[in-house]
């Protein structure tokens, strides 16, 4: 088991920001959904226009349902601040364009979410930005990679797909030797079973869309770090920008984050028994799962995550395209969809974003397909994989 303690987030869930006494004592959080707010003398609307995070201007910025969320999910990173944006993709673009100016270099991990790769290779470079790429399992290749105007470090541990991680420890402090700026998605994880900011990396980024919020009902993500740097993206790309989160979609995330501890350690439960079932099928080729002992970093994986749950891939023996494609519209209780968290289990194959024409049945890659174990009884969701299969 990893080396680390269980969180208590008993008082960070629960209690953590929430001065009852200013709403009536209602147990629950308001929404404050008020965009604008009112000032009693021309000196303070002086001071709120100076300082727009010191208090409530205007809910572009900061809001009094908004400020309960940043502060617990800052608590939850062992953070000192956090920023919350209307998506991943959002939070992300802001903490990178934060960070780098014209004519940066980015060590990036190779293949990165979508939007990640999108920005990198179609939006940096109309400013002289240019991304390196690497696999960045051993910190060698991130050494190799560096050139004199690397000024940023992007970083996914575990990826969504073969949960490749990077030595995080030793990254972070081969960037801090160098001035270099460090942002993890951390969205496989969450704060449960992995808190980077211990391990030195300065941004941590995670898509309170999926475990945070948890019911797959509104849209979130999240940056945590020092005071200052998040400061410095508020005073410039947050608001400039206006991704912030709005009230009604922070109050879910609130309530998301009460059941976010039981959630994940049923997942966590449920996912162990599938994996399981799927390693003893001879149906199955391959399966990736950061905390399976035959999971190929398994050893770094223990170093610094506390657990892995939800997401796992499987890479049939049969080849064909087609086999993948009945064996994913078989399935009668996982919904094919992207993202994950929620209460519904899902599937995606990889070769639903590779056209027919280029599709390799010797590539595992292109027969990858992704699995998210949700909130239904395990016994159920092994029974509606063992029909799939028996279809192939």
């Amino acid at each position: 088991m990893p080396p680390f303690p269980k969180p208590d987030w008993s008082q960070t869930l629960t209690e953590l920001a929430e001065d009852r006494e200013q709403y009536y004592r209602a147990v629950s959080p308001p929404i404050v959904q008020s965009s604008n707010f009112a000032f009693p003398t021309v000196d303070s609307l002086r001071q709120a226009f100076a300082d727009e995070m010191g208090g409530y201007l205007y809910s572009r910025g900061l809001n009094p349902t908004v400020d309960i969320l940043r502060k617990k999910l800052a608590a939850m990173d062992g953070a000192e601040d956090a920023l919350v944006f209307n998506s991943g993709a959002a939070a992300i673009f802001a903490g990178v364009l934060a960070n780098v100016k014209a004519g940066d270099h980015i060590v990036s991990v190779q293949a990165p979410y979508t939007w990640v790769q999108r920005m990198f290779d179609v939006i940096l470079p109309r400013f002289g930005v240019t991304t390196t790429y690497i696999p960045g399992k051993t910190i060698q290749e991130w050494e190799a990679a560096m050139q004199p105007n690397t000024t940023f470090i992007y970083l996914e541990s575990p990826n969504s797909w073969d949960y490749s991680l990077q030595p995080l420890a030793a990254v972070a402090a081969l960037a801090k030797r160098r001035g270099i700026v460090t942002l993890i998605d951390n969205s496989y994880c969450t704060p449960f079973y992995q808190r980077p900011i211990e391990l030195g990396i300065d941004l941590v980024m995670q898509t309170a869309t999926k475990y945070i919020s948890g019911h797959s009902d509104t849209l979130g993500g999240v940056l945590t770090g020092s005071a200052a740097r998040m400061r410095k993206i508020f005073d410039s790309e947050y608001l400039n920008i206006g991704s912030g989160i709005q009230p009604f979609n922070a109050w879910l995330m609130i309530r998301g984050l009460r059941t976010l501890p039981a959630r994940l350690e049923r997942i966590e439960r449920s996912t162990k028994q599938v994996v399981e079932f799927l390693k003893q099928d001879p149906r199955v080729e391959t399966l990736l799962f950061p905390f399976d002992e035959s999971f190929p970093q398994y050893a770094l994986a223990q170093q610094q995550m506390r657990g892995a749950c939800g997401l796992f891939t499987l890479v049939l023996k049969k080849r064909a395209m087609a086999d993948i494609v009945r064996f994913c519209e078989s399935l009668k209780h996982f919904l094919m969809a992207v993202s994950w968290g929620g209460h519904e289990s899902l599937v995606i194959p990889k070769c639903a974003g590779i056209e027919p024409a280029d599709y390799d049945p010797e590539s595992p890659l292109h027969r990858y397909v992704r699995i998210y174990i949700g909130l239904e009884e395990p016994d159920y969701l092994i029974a509606d994989l063992d029909q799939a299969l028996g279809r192939l």
